[in-house]
């Protein structure tokens, strides 16, 4: 199984293909138009003002609502973009994206029109796919749950050993936490600034003995596919960076026997032991930059003349990345997931 996507954030449509999907499943339509509306931008005052419909059309791989076995392609459209917003960053890097490295590595010639191939607007086709894989995985009843996990010094509850209620309005498992990560992120937003945050993932349902030692882990291929993600930063599962201050009586997942079945009384390692899953539910946690484009002038360089420059950022922006991108990190496990149990691995 292979995924690739295509287009840039001003181009005519961007799109994904994935290939070697199992024939013969059944899709809901409904359920995928679900999962891009809950990443479409435009829809509140926390997010870019960007206003598109992200109305998905698959156009290989699909017949009768059912998958035939061939390449999937699908494509969605784009309709509302203001191109002038980045004249004045096509020789101006704009800090911490990708502007620079991409000028360096393709001559000049990068699509700098809201981020091109790089920006976060590529990831509508991976959520499209990606609920095409949580479909699959249903039939095998496996479910990929994700939520908010913070947003500055906000956190919402974490994920236990169950499959979590998440709130479908706004991704938080306590209801509670939406005022408070709002009001981090308005501030933010209100001082001409941005906010980070992570998002965690569970994957319910899934055997044990899946995946294998060092390069075919089960870490491996799901992290290689988060960090896909435009603005993650950092990967880890179960405790993650919190094992390197611990010590093992107090994070060790103990074993127990329950309803013929072995499991662990803890889940600290997230679900994965040696690479391969223990039958726990696998836990991971994406964290995602600040979003880079602020209105505050930020330093920087003019490539003509290879001066320092200051440059102001036109255009618009998410004040936080990590809300709209719950659904695509849920779409991302699904995808990983996937290709790992239809390799055989």
């Amino acid at each position: 199984m292979n995924i690739e996507i295509f287009g840039e954030s001003h181009g005519p449509c961007i799109g994904g293909v994935i290939t070697n999907l199992p024939a013969g499943i059944k899709l809901d339509y409904e359920k995928i138009q679900m999962d891009m509306d809950k990443r479409r931008p435009g829809r509140d005052n926390i997010s870019t003002s960007r206003n598109e419909a992200d109305k998905f059309e698959i156009i290989s791989g699909v017949l009768n609502e059912t998958t035939t076995g061939a390449p999937l392609t699908v494509i969605i459209k784009n309709s509302d973009t203001h191109s002038s917003d980045y004249s004045n960053v096509k020789f101006v890097p704009r800090p911490n994206h990708s502007d620079y490295a991409a000028y360096i590595k393709y001559g000049g010639n990068n699509d700098i029109r809201g981020g091109g191939h790089f920006s976060g607007r590529l990831t509508a086709p991976l959520v499209c796919i990606g609920a095409v894989c949580k479909q699959i995985l249903e039939k095998k009843n496996i479910t990929v749950k994700a939520h908010i996990y913070n947003v500055g010094n906000v956190y919402d509850t974490p994920m236990g050993m169950e499959i979590p209620e998440v709130k479908e309005d706004f991704p938080v498992i306590n209801p509670e936490k939406e005022a408070e990560i709002k009001e981090v992120i308005l501030d933010a937003k209100n001082n001409l600034d941005s906010v980070g945050g992570s998002v965690e993932c569970g994957v319910f349902g899934l055997e044990a003995g899946y995946g294998g030692p060092f390069l075919d882990g089960l870490e491996g291929e799901i992290a290689r596919m988060l960090f896909g993600i435009s603005g993650v930063k950092g990967v880890d599962f179960g405790l993650g960076f919190d094992f390197a201050k611990s010590r093992g009586s107090e994070v060790n997942d103990g074993f127990t026997v329950k309803n013929g079945k072995v499991e662990t009384l803890t889940n600290n390692c997230g679900g994965i032991l040696g690479g391969i899953s223990s039958g726990m539910p696998i836990v991971a946690k994406a964290a995602f930059k600040p979003t880079p484009s602020i209105a505050i002038k930020q330093n920087s360089v003019d490539l003509t003349t290879m001066t320092d420059a200051e440059l102001e950022i036109h255009g618009r922006h998410d004040p936080c990345i990590a809300v709209r991108a719950v659904p695509v990190v849920e779409a991302v496990m699904a995808i990983a997931v996937t290709k790992i149990i239809y390799s055989g691995r």
